[in-house]
C-alpha cells in the first residue's frame, strides 16, 4: 500500500483519524506528491511553447492555429484541476508564493481576505462568462448556413442569453474555454515554487536566516525573459521583412486579405494587429528591466538586453505605419518618459548609496528613448506621415460602419446577438448591398456590446476590475509599482486601441493580454500579513 502522508495540523495522537484516512481515496500519498510535481512541470512545458507559437503562427488568425491553442489550453486546464485536487482535497501543503512571505521567510497562516475574495470573484466571473456562452449556444434563436447564406430560425427563450448564429457561438465558447484554462494555469504555475526555492524556503524557515530573497521567483523571470525575447525576435523579423519589400508573411505565406506588403507587418496580415501586439508587450519589457535594474544595479549587465528588446518593439508600431498603433505607442512612450525619470530621482532621493544606480538608470533610459525614436524615424516615418494626414478621413469611413451597427445594440441591449455572431448578423442591418460588410467592426467595445449585450460586457469588465485590484491586496509575489503601472499602460493602450480597431478578435493578442493579466494577478503590493 502507498505511504500516506499526514497533512500539517493533523494530530499525531489521533490514531482513529489516521486509520480512517488509510483506506480513503482522499488520503494524501507519496505518489500524489510526485503526481503533483509532474503536473506542475508539464504545465510549464506547455506554457512556454504556447507563448512562442501564438504570434509566429501568423498571429493565430487561422482556425487550425486557434484550435491548437485551444487544445493546449484544455490540457493546461486538466493539469490545473489535477493539481487543485491534490492540493485542496488531499491537502498537500505545497509551498506557494501566495502563502509564503519572501521578505520575512515565514509561512502565512491565512491569505489576506481581499486577495481571497478577488480570486474567488474572478473564478466565479470566469465560470459566468463561459456559462453565458453555453446558454447562448443552447438557447440559439437561429443557425446560419454559410453555403445558402440563409438563417434557419428556431424557437428560443427570450429572457435567457441567446444567439443568432449557433455555430459561431459554440466556436467562441470553445476558444474562451481554452483561454480560461490558460489564464488560470499560468497564474497557478507562477504562484508555485521550483524545487530549489522550496528547499531554500525550508532552510530559511527552520534556521531563520536573514539572507535576502532573490528579486523575483525563477518562474516569473523565465516567463518574462521568454515573452520579451520572443517579441523582440518577432520585431526584428518584421522590420527586415518591411525593409526588403516582401509581401509574404514571415517571407513564407501570401495572404488573401491585405496581399500588399505595406498593409502587413511581420506575421500579421493586418499591420494594426501587429502594432497592437507590440504595444501590449514593450511596456511590460521595460518594467521588467526596471525591476532587475533596481534589484541588481549595475552588477548584472545582461538585463540591459531587455532595453534593446523594448526599444525594438516600441519602434515597431511606427515602422508598421499603423496610425492607431503609432499614436498609442507615442502616448505610452510620453507617459513613460514622464513617469520613470521622476520616480527614478525622487522616490529614493534621500539615499546617497543609490545615486550611482539612479544616474546609471537615467543614462540607460535615455538610450532606450533615443534608440526607439531613431528606429521608428529611420524605418517608418516617411511612410507613416502621409497616412497620419489622412487619419480623419479613415475614421469617417469607420464611423459609417458604426452607424450601421448601432441599431443591433439597440435591438438586443441585454443579451446581445450572441458571442461571436457579429459578422453574420450584421448583414441584416446593412443599408444596401453596397454597404461594406466587415468581418470585424473595428470597434471592439461596440462589437462586444452588440454580441454579449450589457450583461455580458459587465461580466467581462468586472473580471478586468478584479485583476486591477489584485495588486492592492497583500500576498503573492511582491510586485513593484513601476512594473505594475507599465504593464497596465500596455493593457490600457490596447483597450484604447479597441475603440477604433479589433485587437480582442485576434487570438494571439487576446492570449498575450491574458498572460499579462495572469502575471498581474500573481503580484501583490506586500508579501503578506498573517503569519504562523
Amino acid at each position: 500500500m502507498s505511504e500516506i502522508i499526514q497533512p500539517p495540523g493533523a494530530s499525531v495522537a489521533n490514531p482513529s483519524r489516521i486509520k480512517s484516512l488509510t483506506g480513503s481515496w482522499f488520503a494524501l500519498r507519496a505518489a500524489d506528491v510526485q503526481a503533483y510535481r509532474v503536473c506542475d512541470d508539464l504545465s510549464g512545458v506547455l506554457i512556454f511553447p504556447m507563448i512562442v507559437f501564438s504570434p509566429w503562427a501568423l498571429g493565430t488568425t487561422q482556425p487550425w492555429s486557434v484550435w491548437m491553442m485551444n487544445y493546449a489550453g484544455y490540457a493546461l486546464g486538466l493539469l490545473l484541476l489535477a493539481k487543485l485536487f491534490i492540493r485542496e482535497v488531499k491537502e498537500y501543503p505545497a509551498l506557494r508564493w501566495e502563502n509564503f512571505s519572501a521578505r520575512s521567510g515565514t509561512r502565512l497562516r491565512h491569505r489576506h481576505p481581499l486577495a481571497r475574495f478577488l480570486t474567488r470573484a474572478l473564478a466565479g466571473l470566469t465560470l459566468a462568462v463561459l456559462a453565458y456562452c453555453v446558454a447562448s449556444a443552447l438557447n440559439a434563436g437561429a443557425t446560419y448556413n454559410s453555403e445558402t447564406r440563409l438563417f434557419e430560425y428556431r424557437h428560443y427563450v427570450g429572457w435567457l442569453p441567446h444567439s443568432f448564429d449557433r455555430h459561431r457561438t459554440w466556436f467562441t465558447f470553445w476558444t474562451y474555454l481554452g483561454l480560461a484554462g490558460s489564464f488560470w494555469a499560468i497564474r497557478d504555475w507562477l504562484s508555485g515554487m521550483t524545487s530549489a526555492e522550496e528547499r531554500a524556503a525550508h532552510v530559511r524557515t527552520e534556521n531563520d536566516s536573514g539572507k535576502p530573497a532573490r528579486p523575483w521567483p525563477s518562474r516569473l523571470r523565465w516567463l518574462l525573459w521568454l515573452v520579451c525575447a520572443n517579441g523582440a525576435l518577432l520585431g526584428v523579423e518584421a522590420i527586415v521583412q518591411r525593409a526588403s519589400g516582401s509581401s509574404k508573411l514571415l517571407f513564407l505565406v501570401q495572404p488573401l486579405v491585405n496581399p500588399e506588403g505595406e498593409s502587413q507587418f511581420g506575421a500579421y496580415a493586418y499591420r494594426s494587429n501587429a502594432a497592437q501586439y507590440f504595444n501590449l508587450l514593450w511596456p511590460l519589457c521595460l518594467g521588467f528591466w526596471w525591476t532587475l535594474q533596481h534589484a541588481g544595479g549595475q552588477r548584472f549587465k545582461v538585463h540591459h538586453l531587455l532595453l534593446l528588446c523594448a526599444a525594438i518593439m516600441a519602434a515597431c508600431p511606427v515602422i508598421s505605419t499603423s496610425r492607431g498603433g503609432a499614436l498609442v505607442a507615442g502616448g505610452i512612450l510620453i507617459l513613460a518618459v514622464i513617469f520613470l525619470p521622476l520616480t527614478n530621482f525622487f522616490a529614493a532621493a534621500g539615499r546617497v548609496k543609490e545615486r550611482p544606480t539612479r544616474w546609471g538608470t537615467a543614462v540607460m533610459l535615455g538610450l532606450f528613448f533615443a534608440v526607439t525614436v531613431t528606429l521608428g524615424w529611420y524605418f517608418g516615418w516617411d511612410s507613416l506621415a502621409p497616412r497620419l494626414d489622412q487619419i480623419q478621413a479613415g475614421y469617417q469611413n469607420r464611423e459609417e460602419m458604426y452607424d450601421a451597427a448601432r441599431p443591433m445594440a439597440a435591438d438586443y441591449p441585454v443579451f446581445g446577438t450572441g458571442p461571436g455572431t457579429f459578422a453574420t448578423v450584421f448583414q441584416l442591418y446593412r443599408f444596401s448591398n453596397a454597404t461594406y460588410w466587415p468581418e470585424q467592426l473595428h470597434n471592439d467595445w461596440l462589437e462586444t456590446q452588440i454580441t454579449f449585450g450589457w450583461l455580458g460586457l459587465l461580466l467581462l469588465l468586472a473580471a478586468l476590475a478584479c485583476v486591477a485590484l489584485r495588486w492592492f491586496a497583500p500576498g503573492g509575489i511582491r510586485g513593484g509599482r513601476r512594473l505594475v503601472m507599465l504593464a497596465w499602460l500596455g493593457l490600457v493602450g490596447c483597450l484604447v486601441h479597441a475603440l477604433f480597431d479589433f485587437p480582442f478578435q485576434i487570438h494571439s493578442i487576446l492570449f498575450l493580454f491574458l498572460v499579462i493579466c495572469a502575471i498581474l494577478f500573481s503580484l501583490g503590493r506586500k508579501s503578506g500579513v498573517s503569519r504562523r
